[in-house]
């Protein structure tokens, strides 16, 4: 197995255009930043081949925003066999393909918002992804705006998707130690490898098309709202929660730990400031 990878081909090109495309709305609200590029690629001679662009902004209102796209094949290592479905049988060689998308905004009345869309090949192949929101101070006027667009998308793929990748989202974004949800949920899916993989693929993209067309409208509804300095600390505590659950949990970071990746890209989604 190589990078060749067709089907990752036609993968990575959607999720390099869905980053320009969620770059330049992210921007569109910012008077003067812009995301900065960071291409990176493995080394000649190393176990996994390939790499991606990280893209990160710290504006105004986006504090901290990072959209990744990274295209990777090689070799996993032993441990990590057992984390990735047909890695045993492929005898740890892959193929993986995805975006990465984490927002933590300056002003605690907008929620942060998380996306990761990706395609993986070992001995078999599939689609995985997930879309959350994180409120510090939930709005039920969001929260039905982003699920009724997740709803939609999930609904053109097959009737019972929502409910089911929805419950999964509730469990997934779950902190046990805390015994409380991350944030108000979305969906979460994994092993998604249906008999029609062109259907599989039509539903990824259209969840990063509903999110693109949902978030910068509530960026835009709850950017300008006043807040004191209680509401920012709010908010930074719990941001100490996301962290918890991205370096406890989060099966993405495993994953980059686990294929020796670009640090900086799987960690992209801490905050910059946080309190416990």
């Amino acid at each position: 197995m190589s990078g060749a990878d067709a089907f990752a081909d036609t993968a990575v090109a959607y999720f390099r255009d869905l980053q320009g495309r969620l770059c330049t709305a992210f921007e569109a609200f910012e008077p003067a930043a812009r995301f900065a590029a960071r291409p990176w690629n493995k080394p000649a001679g190393h176990r996994l081949q390939g790499g991606g662009e990280s893209r990160l902004m710290r504006g105004a209102v986006f504090e901290k925003v990072g959209v990744n796209v990274s295209h990777v094949w090689g070799v996993l290592a032993s441990e990590a066999r057992g984390q990735v479905a047909g890695a045993e049988a492929s005898d740890g060689r892959f193929v993986a393909a995805g975006i990465s998308l984490v927002a933590h905004m300056a002003n605690p009345y907008v929620p942060a918002m998380h996306m990761n869309l990706r395609y993986l090949s070992t001995s078999r192949a599939w689609f995985g992804g997930g879309v959350d929101l994180t409120p510090a101070f939930p709005f039920e006027e969001d929260t039905a705006a982003f699920h009724g667009a997740l709803r939609a998308a999930c609904e053109g793929y097959r009737a019972d998707s929502y409910a089911q990748f929805k419950a999964w989202c509730d469990r997934y974004f779950y902190l046990p130690h805390r015994q409380e949800p991350r944030g108000v949920g979305g969906i979460f899916f994994d092993d998604l490898a249906g008999k029609d993989q062109a259907a599989d693929f039509g539903f990824v993209r259209s969840v990063g098309e509903a999110l693109l067309q949902v978030y910068p409208r509530i960026v835009a509804r709850r950017k300008d709202t006043p807040f004191d300095a209680d509401a920012r600390d709010k908010l930074l505590y719990k941001r100490g929660r996301y962290v918890e659950f991205n370096l406890v949990y989060d099966r993405g970071t495993r994953f980059g730990f686990s294929t020796d990746a670009d640090p900086e890209a799987y960690l992209m989604s801490l905050p910059p400031v946080v309190k416990w």
